[in-house]
């Protein structure tokens, strides 16, 4: 904080210097101004020119006329300076605040450049430290704008793909269902064989109707976390055998390499969801037939667990937007492993509640998610809360 505050302080030390010897300056022409007035204007020649005007004016003779100058103006010497300096003060407030509110009306001018996409901001020297917190103000409110854009057009984006490729599956389930109402007669093994088609079909079809709660629920909703110690290779056994099927499809199956003994503190269902999404992430893009290979160990009160896969290598570019809200890898959309691209953004959510990090990397064949969540500290940490977005 002192760095900070000593960095503030030499940012405006200009302004500082040009509004010490502006105000400075006023003072020193103010006094000046008194000065004159008291050697021109009371002092002697002040006096005569005074006597003056009464005699050419007022048709007195010089006594009357000097008698009336001593009564008006000696006689009341002290509220006359007195008002005259309060004048003089009361001007020199104005200009003051004329200086400062000019500083404003600039600064406005800046402001106002904020909501402009094309416009730089220029601030006047002095105020150079202003000028470039506006600047950087502006670059970030346009970079979040063009995130925005691009996250909506994401969003649009899927919602048009989960719109198309919905099409397809329903126009084989009408076209199945129509088979076999008009062919009443149709042999039994035929039939089977279509309402097996029809059934995977409409499963394909709710899996991309679920699809589109989950983007319409993005958001909306929040991440309650109710931590308690978890078993973690208890878990990760349970995730494979509940996924087995869905592994056995492209012929993949599973190594566990983890302590039995390993603890983390976290929300167990919540968890359960970062490990599903990871894992079936990992099952859409492996090559068919390899081994998925999960490890877990402890590492300085911090639990690493990792899923390497082999498949096609991630790009450089892609690792680091592999974690966004509707991002999908496979840009042609497959419909086997097409999602709605929110598992692994949800998996980042909930594993930062916990206070942990989830990262990506691809060297060669091997792709590889690690995750590290904080290892189980006793029942002291039990039914700690955290919110964040989305479920």
């Amino acid at each position: 904080m002192g760095e900070d505050k000593r960095g503030y302080r030499a940012d405006y030390s200009q302004l500082k210097t040009k509004l010490f010897f502006e105000l400075a300056g006023m003072v020193t022409a103010a006094a000046a101004i008194i000065f004159l007035l008291y050697k021109v204007v009371w002092s002697h020649r002040g006096a005569d020119w005074m006597v003056n005007i009464f005699q050419k004016y007022l048709l007195l003779d010089y006594d009357k006329a000097l008698e009336l100058y001593w009564r008006l103006f000696r006689g009341n010497m002290e509220f006359i300076w007195l008002f005259a300096i309060i004048a003089m003060f009361l001007l020199l407030l104005r200009i003051v605040l004329n200086l400062f509110t000019g500083y404003f009306d600039i600064v406005s001018q800046g402001i106002d450049a904020l909501l402009k996409e094309d416009a730089e901001i220029r601030l006047p020297s002095e105020m150079l430290a202003l000028e470039r917190k506006l600047n950087s103000v502006k670059q970030a409110l346009e970079q979040r704008t063009v995130q925005a854009r691009q996250a909506e057009q994401r969003k649009n984006d899927l919602v048009m793909y989960l719109a198309h490729d919905i099409r397809t599956p329903l126009t084989s389930i009408i076209g199945y269902l129509n088979l076999i109402e008009e062919a009443p007669d149709m042999p039994a093994e035929q039939k089977a064989k279509y309402v097996h088609i029809t059934l995977d079909k409409a499963y394909r079809l709710e899996k991309m109707v679920n699809e589109f709660f989950e983007i319409t629920r993005y958001n909306l909703q929040q991440i309650t976390l109710s931590k308690e110690n978890i078993d973690l290779y208890y878990m990760l056994v349970q995730l494979t055998d509940e996924l087995s099927p869905v592994l056995a499809e492209n012929g993949n199956t599973v190594m566990l390499k983890a302590d039995e003994n390993l603890k983390v503190c976290g929300d167990p269902d919540k968890l359960a969801r970062v490990f599903n999404n990871v894992l079936k992430n990992a099952a859409a893009y492996s090559y068919p037939n390899t081994e998925i290979v999960i490890d877990a160990e402890d590492k300085g009160g911090f639990i690493v667990i990792t899923f390497r896969n082999k498949g096609n290598p991630i790009p450089e570019e892609k690792l680091a937007t592999i974690f966004e809200r509707f991002y999908r890898l496979d840009e042609a959309r497959i419909s086997n492993t097409g999602g709605a691209g929110l598992g692994l953004a949800i998996a980042k959510e909930i594993v930062s509640l916990h206070g942990g990090t989830i990262a990506a990397k691809s060297e060669e064949f091997m792709v590889s998610f690690i995750i590290a969540l904080p290892a189980g500290n006793g029942a002291e940490r039990r039914g700690d809360e955290a919110h964040g977005p989305v479920s």
